[in-house]
């Protein structure tokens, strides 16, 4: 299915979780934040949360430096 990660198109499989997307594409980061349609994903929904055709998410994560 087609979602838009970060403001880019992305193929993600259908049934696919928030927790699935965080672990495919911040390798290595263990603090990140979600958003999906413009709504914070709690850290302890990531799991349950499935995306769905259209989502719009953010995938965040902190930078260091001003």
């Amino acid at each position: 299915m087609q979602v838009r990660v970060n403001g880019a198109r992305a193929e993600i499989p259908d049934g696919a979780t928030v927790a699935a997307l965080v672990a495919a594409r911040t390798s290595g980061h263990s603090r990140v934040a979600v958003a999906r349609n413009g709504d914070v994903v709690p850290r302890s929904a990531w799991e349950t949360t499935d995306l769905a055709e259209g989502d719009v998410l953010e995938v965040l994560a902190p930078t260091a430096g001003g």
